[in-house]
């Protein structure tokens, strides 16, 4: 079982991405940053969800509320006022542990090493650890990060949601040399739950089946009201899967970075895949000398085709098996 420290704001996605995580996969802890909500309500959501999924043991660190240089933008229109819309949860029982969740991923990254970070939020916290000790680079096995794409965006036509509210952190982070699994828009779409998947998710027969089911309600609708798609987009989940069950998403190395200056594109990233398209027969990509002049050396598998079914499968599974 990998450990994983889990860095998010929760938010509907993320809310599936905690439980996946909690069943498959050792969770040290879980940091919360501003993103789909303020800081205070992501919060207070981990820690409703883990109460809910009888994970209070799993600490929770609240960690920056704004991006590193430009003012927070939230979603509303997708998770509701509070963020978490839909269920009626409990206030939880404990509050945030002690310490900055920036510390909190220093400290436990660099008494964990081959820990893997699970980053389903804006990448402020992320970025500001490795600015604050670069030596987590190396420990870390990897980043699973949910941000950007290889095609167009969502929130405006080039940049993904948590990409677009802190570019400067995610080029940090694209930067840092940290072996990343990234889970942008052009595969988490393929993640979308229609009446056809809620139906059966709705007719798990546990009480966190029953969660799931009041969770997609609310986003489903959401969902499609304000982005005229045909059901709701598990975006988060994937970053969490694909470290369960690898075989799930279909990837390609590509060297990306954050767009920080352009008019119509701050927040794309840039992804560089014209090593694929080779016309050297049988060349080996681990070549240093076959990227330039081309391109930079690959610095991220990018997910490109996800097994649906199989997804829905593992997410059933867990379901059943919580609470």
């Amino acid at each position: 079982m990998g450990k994983i420290i889990i860095d998010c704001d929760p938010g509907h996605d993320d809310a599936f991405a905690i439980m996946l995580a909690v069943r498959h996969l050792e969770v040290l802890g879980i940091t919360t940053v501003g993103g789909n909500s303020p800081l205070e309500k992501t919060t207070l959501n981990a820690l409703k969800i883990l109460e809910a999924l009888g994970r209070e043991d799993i600490p929770v660190h609240a960690g920056h509320a704004c991006p590193l240089v430009v003012p927070l933008v939230t979603a509303p229109m997708f998770h509701g006022e509070s963020g978490l819309d839909g269920p009626v949860l409990p206030q939880p029982r404990r509050g945030p542990a002690q310490g900055h969740g920036v510390d909190f991923l220093i400290d436990t990254i660099m008494a964990h090493p081959d820990l893997s970070l699970v980053a389903t939020g804006p990448l402020t916290n992320v970025a500001a650890a490795l600015g604050r000790e670069p030596r987590i680079a190396s420990r870390l096995k990897e980043i699973a990060l949910m941000g950007g794409s290889a095609t167009y965006g969502n929130w405006t036509p080039t940049a993904e949601f948590n990409i677009f509210v802190d570019p400067e952190a995610a080029w940090k982070v694209f930067e840092a040399g940290v072996p990343i699994k990234m889970c942008g828009l052009n595969l988490t779409q393929q993640a979308c739950v229609t009446p056809r998947e809620f139906t059966r998710i709705a007719a798990v027969p546990t009480r966190t089946g029953k969660l799931a089911a009041e969770l997609l309600t609310f986003f489903m609708a959401s969902s499609i009201k304000a982005a005229g798609i045909k059901g709701c987009d598990l975006h988060d989940a994937l970053a969490v899967a694909w470290l369960i069950r690898p075989g799930l998403i279909t990837s390609a190395p590509m060297h990306v970075t954050v767009e920080l200056k352009g008019e119509y594109t701050r927040g794309m990233t840039v992804c560089d895949y014209r090593h694929l398209r080779s016309d050297k027969p049988g060349v080996d990509l681990a070549r240093s000398d076959f990227y330039p002049p081309r391109g930079r050396k690959p610095n991220a598998e990018v997910g490109l085709e996800l097994d649906f079914e199989g997804f829905i499968d593992l997410l059933l599974e867990t379901l059943a098996s919580l609470p």
